[in-house]
């Protein structure tokens, strides 16, 4: 009688993919840079629309697809992130190109305020959770929250230079999101930290207990 033969399955590899982070801060700078130059006063306000395609599509679709890929990696931080901003600009070309136009002049900058105003308190508390991350990436979330506020503020009181100085703010949080990009790519691409990210830059910070695991937007 035959003794039946077994056959041993070998592990599956662990399935690994690209670090979304580098995509979905580039998009989200870029289309930062748009729109807070027309906040600075730098560019003709006529142009406005130029923005709607970037916020339709690179800082909209593309970081919500970072997102969602951030998702598929385990990063609760970085889905929370990118997903969310992602439908920040979706919403924002939606509001911009069918809403506004279509509110009462006397009452539209409470509209504008209010909108402004949950995003800012999202950026808040993202940027509580930003300080278990690195360095880079919590001056992202630290000029981005201070950029909301004063546009909170400068659409609710109507004051053309609280938004002037939220739009200057904004374009040094695209850069800032642009060099976090830009390190995230470079040190994927090289295999090895060429750009410095400031990991742990939060480390003192503590919130609750110690011990847990932390979780980066990108490495």
């Amino acid at each position: 009688m035959s003794t039946p033969t077994t056959t041993t399955t070998p592990p599956a590899a662990p399935e690994t993919i690209a670090d979304p982070g580098p995509l979905g801060l580039a998009g989200f700078a870029a289309t930062t840079f748009v729109l807070s130059s027309f906040n600075a006063d730098l560019i003709d306000a006529g142009l406005l629309t130029v923005v709607l395609p970037l916020a339709l599509f690179y800082g909209g679709i593309v970081q919500l697809l970072a997102g969602m890929w951030e998702f598929r990696k385990g990063n609760t931080f970085g889905a929370t992130a990118f997903g969310s901003y992602g439908a920040f600009w979706l919403s924002y070309a939606g509001y911009a190109k069918y809403v506004a136009g279509g509110l009462p002049p006397a009452t539209e900058h409470q509209a504008t305020g209010l909108f402004l105003l949950i995003w800012a308190v999202f950026t808040v508390y993202m940027t509580v959770a930003a300080l278990r991350t690195s360095g880079a990436l919590l001056a992202v979330f630290a000029t981005l929250a201070a950029t909301f506020v004063l546009l909170t503020v400068g659409a609710f009181a109507q004051s053309a230079d609280t938004t002037k100085a939220g739009g200057w703010l904004g374009l040094v949080t695209a850069v800032v999101a642009w060099y976090a990009s830009f390190a995230g790519v470079t040190n994927a691409t090289w295999k090895r930290p060429v750009v410095p990210v400031f990991a742990g830059a939060g480390a003192r910070v503590s919130l609750g207990r110690r011990g847990g695991p932390v979780e980066e937007a990108h490495r």
